[in-house]
């Protein structure tokens, strides 16, 4: 494949996405459509997109090849085409660590500023290390398995034997990397879930109690629901989503996991729900709440370019309405589990600042997740107790 050839598939693939469907979406069909395209076109034209986006904003005065490069360079450690042809001098480097590229980069284009990675006006919490956390983007994150730890020897035991790379984190945790293909290695999910590291890190907040009454009321596809489960397996559980087809996953997946006894409904949180919900009291919510996602680019880097600063303002309004409609029907004494997968202040530390001051809540704890040096998202959890 030469490196017109490469170029001219890089160049029609840039040009066709606006940044609405999710990248990977986006290329699946795109591929789909384009069978002409074989697998080692499919393989570097993939390289090269993703490549590109987790560069974010930086170097916008150069050529879009030239910040491909560069891109490539810096995300890589092996070497392409483009790295060979645009920029030849340092090529040979492509192996060296992140932070020596960079040093490289800063030498050979002075303009090029870290920060503009992620080229966001909004503040971000105060605890995170913004170089790092900037630099983390150069790096595609990890996959992560939470393993119940009866079964933790033979989960290991089938990665070994089918030649996969992995990294044993705890007594639960397993690190792969990321596009390890799961389905024909681990085939039954009763005893492990796929789940982000600073995800799995959320349920220090949980502290349920035997026979407890939970609600998970932002459930998505159950995830927090599972580890809440696993953490204590004698609790009940309501499960709510506005997206149907979101529960309909969640049901799979608890199937899948062996969790038979919960309930589910339908609810929009942005409405009253006392018809559905007026005689519940719970002993527990978790509100994972909708939000900007900016502690997960880097598994979607796309959005460091296309993302609307605007709607960090709109989703920190939508997080205030849904905890305020939700907090009635919670105990008092009992907590209030509020999570983001955001990085930015004003869906965290000020969203938090705001419900103890409008509503019956204290803070009890509430931290970032940092998982940015772990090659995992980055989260925010606080832990809030109605008074």
């Amino acid at each position: 494949m030469r490196v017109e050839h490469q170029v001219r598939a890089f160049e029609q693939i840039f040009k066709s996405y606006d940044g609405i469907l999710p990248l990977h979406r986006f290329l699946f069909a795109y591929f789909k459509q384009n069978k002409q395209m074989g697998s080692s076109d499919r393989r570097w034209v993939t390289r090269y997109i993703y490549s590109f986006f987790r560069l974010g904003k930086a170097l916008m005065n150069e050529s879009r090849l030239q910040r491909l490069a560069i891109a490539d360079f810096l995300c890589s450690h092996t070497s392409s085409l483009i790295i060979d042809n645009y920029l030849p001098d340092i090529k040979d480097q492509v192996t060296e660590s992140v932070a020596h590229k960079l040093e490289l980069i800063e030498k050979a284009y002075p303009e090029f500023k870290l920060e503009d990675i992620f080229n966001f006006n909004a503040a971000i919490s105060n605890s995170i290390d913004k170089k790092d956390f900037y630099t983390s983007y150069l790096t595609q994150p990890d996959l992560f398995l939470r393993v119940k730890i009866a079964h933790l020897k033979g989960v290991t035991e089938n990665l070994l034997a089918a030649d996969v790379p992995f990294t044993q984190l705890s007594e639960q945790v397993i690190a792969l990397p990321n596009g390890t293909r799961l389905e024909q290695l681990l085939q039954s999910q009763q005893y492990h879930q796929v789940q982000d590291l600073s995800s799995q890190k959320t349920g220090d907040f949980f502290k349920p109690e035997k026979w407890d009454y939970w609600w998970d009321c932002c459930a998505a596809s159950g995830g927090k629901s599972l580890l809440l489960h696993d953490l204590e397996p004698q609790i009940q559980l309501l499960v709510s989503d506005i997206r149907e087809n979101s529960l309909a996953n969640l049901d799979e997946r608890f199937q899948e996991a062996g969790l038979k006894k919960y309930q589910k409904k339908v609810l929009d949180l942005l409405l009253n729900n006392d018809q559905d919900l007026h005689h519940y009291e719970f002993d527990g919510i978790i509100l994972d709440a909708p939000c900007t996602g900016s502690g997960t680019w880097g598994r979607t880097p796309e959005m460091l370019y296309y993302f609307d600063e605007q709607k960090v303002a709109n989703f920190s309004r939508l997080q205030k309405s849904i905890a305020a409609n939700v907090v009635k029907y919670l105990k008092e004494g009992k907590p209030l589990i509020y999570i983001t997968c955001s990085v930015f202040t004003e869906e965290n530390e000020e969203v938090v600042e705001w419900l103890t001051e409008n509503l019956p809540l204290k803070v009890e704890k509430m931290d970032v997740i940092k998982g940015y040096n772990d090659k995992a998202d980055t989260m925010f959890a606080a832990r809030l107790i109605k008074k």
